[in-house]
């Protein structure tokens, strides 16, 4: 490896399993440091464990990132245990399938609490260790919803469109300080929540994975396509690229699909 990320430090939220996971481990094989945040203390302790074991240098920090001091205590952790912050990646997010008519506020607060204002706290604290620092990237992971969304994900399609409008919003706010932010579409991903999902719909994994030779590009998405991605934008190679979506789906926003 080419150390492309050599003593970055990264803060990647939901990071002990799928995309966040994917991430952190081509992120560490380019030298930096990780701290995972999940909510889930056994799985943070043990994706940390697992990166260790890779040869990299790896933290967790137990964290809700729907609480704002939970957030604030993560940015924190984050500086005082490396002595610098570089990167956050806001992984964390949760859909359900639900019409305009289904949504209940319930519903809606859900998932837009869960993905829109936890990657709000998160930046709101990281920012200013960022700016000790002398630069940043932050990496909010959005999705094509966040552009068009389906007319049963209405809920999740805000507040990934919402999600995108604050990425282009601290762009602007803070390239100044050298901290860009940037917003991936990660396309299809059978994460281990994809595939529970679509079970609990009728459609079983086996039949789940087949359809990938039918797409586009001939696969599903994988948390590795992703973690290329997020290793470009927490180098210095991409240090004049921010407010920018990438889309790492398959063409699935420009092809047409059968």
């Amino acid at each position: 490896m080419s150390k492309r990320t050599q003593d970055k430090v990264v803060i990647i939220t939901g990071g002990a399993q799928g995309i966040g996971f994917g991430c952190a481990e081509l992120l560490i094989r380019e030298g930096a440091k990780i701290v995972i945040a999940d909510v889930n203390a056994a799985k943070g302790e043990a994706a940390a464990a697992a990166l260790r074991a890779q040869g990299g240098e790896a933290a967790f920090c137990q964290t809700d990132v729907l609480k704002e001091a939970d957030c604030a205590n993560l940015a924190t952790f984050a500086y005082q245990h490396y002595g610098q912050l570089h990167g956050l990646i806001n992984n964390v997010g949760f859909y359900g399938r639900a019409s305009i008519e289904e949504t209940t506020p319930e519903l809606w607060d859900k998932y837009l609490n869960l993905n829109l204002r936890s990657a709000f706290f998160c930046c709101k604290f990281a920012i200013p260790y960022m700016q000790k620092s002398g630069s940043g990237s932050i990496i909010n992971i959005g999705s094509i919803h966040g552009i068009q969304p389906a007319s049963n994900l209405v809920a999740y399609g805000v507040a990934k469109g919402g999600l995108l409008s604050l990425t282009r919003s601290l762009a602007g706010t803070y390239a100044r300080d050298r901290i860009r932010a940037n917003y991936i579409i990660p396309g299809w991903v059978l994460s281990d929540t994809e595939v529970a999902l679509h079970e609990s719909l009728g459609l079983p994994e086996d039949k789940l994975r087949a359809i990938g030779p039918t797409l586009p590009l001939g696969r599903h998405q994988t948390p590795q396509d992703t973690g290329h991605t997020a290793v470009f934008l927490i180098s210095d190679e991409s240090a004049q690229i921010t407010g920018m979506t990438f889309h790492i789906d398959a063409g699935a926003t420009t092809l047409p699909l059968k």
